[in-house]
């Protein structure tokens, strides 16, 4: 198929999917709405603190509205929280102790390796704790073995994590459907085990969340799909009272929790980024969608399929050679509305153990619901892309960097 004959397919699969993806926005927007509405948001919710932040009725209320549209007793929603990775390990943190088992359901993203230790000897790792650690590995094709699964677990397991999001893998990420029937079978025979999800890139995807199915407790961040592009930081734990209150505990201090934290001049931004997120979420999936169709008309192999189940934001794209990624992400760079002069390479990224290569032209430093694409040099080559803030950025940015790839003998 030729270049045009592509773009043309691209662009009639993307119309195939646009009832499917309106029809979702539609949903979580009135979810997100509904809440906003019975918290009865006003300008006064949208001011600020300084100091120790008692009393913020704005980071308060922002936390009342997380809790409801993610379906969880409690919540804690701060700029404070720097990254995803940063939430995640406030959860792990603050629910577990020495001799208790964490059990990941396949191999965590790279950045969780070093707050857990598994390999190498970091400083202040759940390992030197004293936390015990194992990984329940994923079937060839991806899928879990839910029977094996609950086989696997013992009375020291205390945390069952799944990673809702495939990261740097090449597998489907796990759907609502598939979390609900891992929690259902495993909660049938280990009651009090927690079940946590990393629920980074999958927010107001599908019209459910990972508490709604079963899980106990959820983070991410809000430099992705909940931030709308808009919030210039942070992150965000919902989930059962007691184990949110602990995460809050390792984020301030015991016997302090959520009761301190300026916002600094935050609310607005995490207010109007948490409603525009659905919408902006929908952006992102349109892009995605097309990015998938051009590339595998042009003979690549992509994850999801054009017209596939869709979880998370993410769209893999197996390149095979080094140098193809290198060309893919410098193109995105290229056209992007922020350091579009910089030429991305491949850098020791902290926290990961494989180069890494980003390009990230964000109006938000490593903002990933912003148009990005990224990859870890190593075979066999799979660059991720995710985000995307309007669907027309992203069609022109993947359109014009394949043209050139194309163009210049690397396809």
């Amino acid at each position: 198929m030729d270049f045009d004959s592509s773009q043309r397919y691209a662009d009639n699969v993307v119309l195939q999917c646009e009832k499917s993806i309106s029809e979702r926005t539609r949903f979580n927007l009135n979810k997100v709405l509904t809440a906003f509405r019975r918290a009865k948001v006003s300008d006064l919710h949208l001011q600020s603190s300084t100091g120790y932040g008692y009393n913020d009725i704005g980071r308060d209320g922002l936390e009342d509205i997380y809790a409801e549209i993610f379906r969880g007793e409690e919540a804690l929603v701060r700029h404070h929280i720097i990254s995803g990775t940063h939430a995640i390990a406030l959860c792990y943190f603050g629910n577990l102790f020495p001799g208790d088992e964490l059990l990941a359901v396949g191999r965590p993203y790279d950045t969780l390796h070093k707050v857990i230790g598994t390999e190498k000897k970091e400083p202040g790792t759940l390992r030197e704790l004293g936390v015990k650690y194992r990984e329940f590995p994923l079937e060839e094709n991806g899928t879990v073995n839910i029977d094996a699964l609950v086989q696997t677990i013992t009375p020291a397991t205390r945390i069952l994590s799944l990673q809702r999001s495939k990261g740097y893998q090449w597998r489907a990420s796990l759907t609502i459907e598939e979390i609900e029937k891992i929690t259902l079978t495993v909660k049938k025979r280990w009651p009090k085990v927690i079940i946590f999800v990393d629920n980074c890139y999958g927010e107001f995807v599908e019209e459910r969340e990972p508490l709604e199915a079963g899980a106990d407790l959820i983070a991410g961040s809000l430099i992705k799909n909940p931030g709308g592009g808009i919030a210039p930081g942070g992150g965000y734990i919902v989930g059962r009272r007691d184990w949110v209150t602990r995460a809050a505990a390792r984020l301030t201090a015991p016997g302090i929790g959520k009761e301190i934290g300026p916002s600094l001049g935050n609310n607005r931004l995490l207010y109007q980024g948490l409603f525009y997120a659905p919408h902006i979420v929908g952006e992102a999936l349109s892009g995605a969608v097309y990015a998938a169709a051009l590339c595998s008309a042009l003979g690549l192999e992509v994850l999801p399929e054009p017209s596939g189940m869709r979880t998370d934001i993410i769209q893999a794209i197996k390149l095979k050679k080094r140098e193809r990624v290198i060309a893919f992400c410098r193109g995105i760079q290229r056209y992007s509305p922020v350091d579009s002069h910089v030429s991305p390479e491949p850098w020791d990224m902290p926290g990961y153990d494989d180069q890494v290569i980003m390009a990230a032209g964000a109006f938000v430093q490593g903002s990933s619901i912003e148009l990005s694409a990224d990859a870890p040099m190593r075979k066999p080559f799979i660059v991720y892309m995710q985000g995307g803030t309007s669907r027309h950025h992203v069609r022109l940015a993947v359109t014009e960097t394949m043209r050139e790839m194309l163009e210049g003998g690397l396809l």
